[in-house]
């Protein structure tokens, strides 16, 4: 308890902590639906989309979340006009997008020199390093993400189980669709910064699989996610601290071990 104070009096912890719980609120509401949509591997894909943007960024000099968060935008929508098109489906598409930024970026890495340091921070997180900046960008995409579920609400749910149908009764999912794909390609840009290229894809599978375990309700699963989300945030970070350990790998093992009690929970019930 007493490192954990302590721990809590860093401004770095602080804003390691606030950064975090913004971007798992963020991560946790898209992953709802980004779930139950079956788009759960769009995280990853774009993981390894980011990957590659932020080596170009590196090579360039420029400052890698404000050149990869575009690209990784536009990534998003060729992954999903290649879903739309019915010729390729959604995990088949993000894995021939993902793979080829991947490629793109071990070369980069191979050819270039000096940054290699740099990269390898993206690729596992750096939580504890977050920047002023970075806070604010997550703020914002949060209170951003908080507006839309409150005056879209309705329309992501019915997009959410029949996309032809809310289509049909006049819903606007293009629009729906591309907003979504927007602010889910920013929350993974800034997300890696949180634990890493390679686990990114778990602050949004992870609590939107816990909550199905645990709701009742679409309402309640949403509720449940940003519980678990946050959770997993404080209680890594600061284990990460009193055990000296990475703490985006700390994140993602909380998160894991709340997965399995709620499966445990469900099976018993």
């Amino acid at each position: 308890m007493e490192m954990i104070l302590e721990a809590l009096s860093y401004n770095f912890i602080q804003r390691a902590l606030l950064g975090g719980i913004l971007i798992s609120v963020t991560c946790s509401f898209l992953g709802v639906f980004l779930v139950l949509r079956n788009y759960a591997l769009i995280g990853d894909g774009l993981a390894h989309i980011n990957f590659a943007t932020i080596a170009i960024a590196l090579l360039l000099g420029f400052s890698p979340l404000m050149f990869s968060i575009p690209l990784t935008v536009g990534a998003s929508f060729i992954i999903y006009k290649l879903n739309s098109s019915k010729k390729l489906e959604g995990d088949t598409a993000i894995a021939l997008v993902s793979s080829t930024a991947v490629a793109l970026g071990v070369i980069i890495s191979s050819l270039a020199s000096g940054f290699n340091i740099d990269l390898f921070s993206y690729l596992f997180g750096s939580i504890l390093l977050i920047t002023t900046t970075e806070l604010y960008i997550s703020m914002g995409v949060c209170a951003t993400l908080i507006i839309i579920m409150v005056f879209y609400y309705n329309d992501l749910l019915s997009i959410t189980y029949d996309e032809e149908f809310s289509t049909v009764i006049g819903i606007n999912t293009k629009f729906l669709n591309n907003l979504t794909l927007i602010i889910t390609a920013v929350a993974i840009s800034i997300g890696i910064r949180l634990v890493g290229t390679m686990l990114i894809s778990s602050l949004i599978v992870f609590p939107s699989a816990t909550s199905i375990h645990l709701a009742r309700s679409f309402k309640g699963m949403i509720f449940y996610s940003l519980g678990v989300g946050v959770t997993s945030i404080v209680v890594g970070i600061l284990t990460s601290y009193v055990l000296d350990i990475p703490s985006g790998a700390c994140i993602v093992m909380v998160n894991a071990l709340l997965f399995a009690g709620s499966f445990l929970l469900k099976r018993n019930r």
